[in-house]
């Protein structure tokens, strides 16, 4: 059988960052001339004081390096649009921020060329490129300083990492913290009060409002466990030994805070995707779980979460950092019965079907509804009422460059990935399994070019305002 090739850069970039300690660690703790491995070290060789004085006094340089690449591909400016807020009232964030490609003048442009004529010329946006991890070779987990700033407040807990920062502004997150709602008790609007529920608080906000399988299922979900860079092994990234990182530290109040990690499925490093956090809400209505692991019950995916994706998929490594073996039949039946009520926001210009109500919509809202349904082809994958279909589709961005490396990340087509639902998507940003899309203009500039749709200007400034009304 005739094996596939890479180019001889791609396979140099590829060895050298295996050599350089891509799963997780410094070339101090591996052999020059060990081969690529999918396991970690077990064992590390150097000091633990030795390796926070390296990485502290690298993360400057790592962090500048991973930030220059972002404002090369991105316009990260804090412009909100005019009447449009989350649903706790924070600003959504408008217009495009993919940064055109030199030579080319408009994207409507790009978009009239074929796939061929972009790669033949390298046109490709940098910011439809995979977005790399902040320090690639590295991974793991990173939180936003509001996330780390409240657990601190609230638990005394520290998710703070010394060898890397959160690097999206907090303009293009998510609201925090989030709205709740419950399918169970949709008369009560927004449970959460304004708090991020944590261990310290989720039994008085959830006290008389949740049967007791619920309640032991979100005490759960609250609860730190050991993880990759968070527990007490000498290979962590946070300076005290570490309780670890609860369900809600990414999905705060079953929604998201924009933490990234890095698949745990794929090797070698320079290959594996960068994760944004999607938001629980809704997984009710979900038939596969995880971006593209389809997982077929939230119950799988929780129970893998906990012994596997915590520890990048390595269940030696997890062996010895503390994994948290949960039961089947009780701790994770409790914990998906609470995420299991999690509802999208309310969508008061959606009637019972998940179409607009022509009395409450405005024209522009029409016209957009009009263009996902028929010329933009957002409805072939994104059906009503919750705008998924519960399937995988492969876009096969591959079609538009040239496989290569930067920042450690080899720039390689998506593969299949699981359709989200689109309700409530103004509250999520930003957007595409890796986070690559800063805002819902991006997300349809994105998908006109690979579609090949051709939508006019005004097409896609009305399917923008019909994605904010879902």
């Amino acid at each position: 059988m005739k094996r596939k090739t890479v180019s001889l850069g791609t396979a140099r970039a590829v060895l050298g960052l295996l050599a350089a300690g891509a799963i997780l660690w410094h070339p101090a703790t591996l052999s020059a001339q060990q081969p690529p491995t999918s396991y970690s070290p077990v064992v590390m060789q150097e000091d633990f004081g030795k390796t926070v004085a390296r990485m502290s006094a690298a993360k400057p340089q790592v962090m500048q390096r991973h930030m220059k690449l972002l404002e090369e591909r991105y316009d990260l400016g804090n412009r909100p649009a005019e009447g449009v807020s989350m649903s706790r009232g924070k600003a959504v964030q408008a217009g495009v921020r993919v940064k055109l490609p030199p030579g080319v003048k408009s994207w409507q442009a790009l978009a009239a060329m074929s796939p061929e004529e972009i790669r033949e010329k390298g046109l490709w946006p940098k910011g439809f490129l995979p977005l790399p991890h902040p320090n690639h070779p590295e991974g793991g987990m990173v939180f936003p300083n509001h996330q780390i700033e409240e657990i601190q407040k609230q638990e005394g807990r520290d998710l703070t990492r010394f060898d890397l920062d959160f690097d999206l502004p907090e303009h293009l997150l998510p609201e925090f913290p989030p709205a709740i709602y419950l399918t169970t008790r949709t008369d009560l609007g927004d449970v959460s009060q304004g708090q991020v529920v944590t261990l310290q608080n989720y039994f008085d906000l959830f006290n008389g409002i949740l049967n007791p399988k619920q309640l032991e299922g979100l005490r759960l979900l609250v609860t730190p466990f050991p993880q990759q860079q968070f527990n007490a092994t000498d290979d962590r990234r946070s300076l005290k030994p570490s309780m670890g990182v609860t369900c809600f530290d990414c999905h705060v109040n079953g929604h998201s805070n924009g933490t990234t990690h890095l698949v745990g499925d794929i090797r070698p490093q320079a290959f594996r995707h960068r994760l944004d956090t999607p938001t629980l809400r809704g997984v009710n209505v979900q038939r596969l779980f995880g971006s593209q692991r389809a997982l077929k019950t939230i119950e799988d995916f929780t129970e893998f979460e906990q012994r596997a994706a915590y520890f990048d998929g390595d269940p030696v490594i997890a062996a010895k950092k503390g994994v948290n073996v949960l039961e089947r039949g009780s701790q994770v039946h409790f914990m998906s019965e609470f995420m299991s009520i999690l509802d999208f926001p309310p969508a008061p210009k959606l009637n019972v079907l998940g179409m607009l109500d022509a009395k409450k919509a405005t024209p522009s809202e029409l016209r957009g509804q009009k263009v996902f349904f028929e010329r933009g082809r957002c409805a072939a994958c994104h059906k009503p009422p919750y705008y998924t279909d519960t399937l995988m589709h492969n876009l096969h961005t591959e079609r538009f460059f040239e496989q290569h490396e930067y920042h450690g990340r080899i720039a390689t087509g998506d593969g299949p990935i699981k359709t989200f639902p689109l309700r409530g998507i103004k509250d999520s940003p930003p957007y595409l399994h890796d986070g690559r899309l800063l805002t819902l203009e991006d997300t349809v500039e994105f998908h006109d070019v690979v579609l090949e749709t051709g939508l006019t200007e005004e097409e896609k400034q009305d399917l923008v305002t019909f994605l904010r009304c879902l």
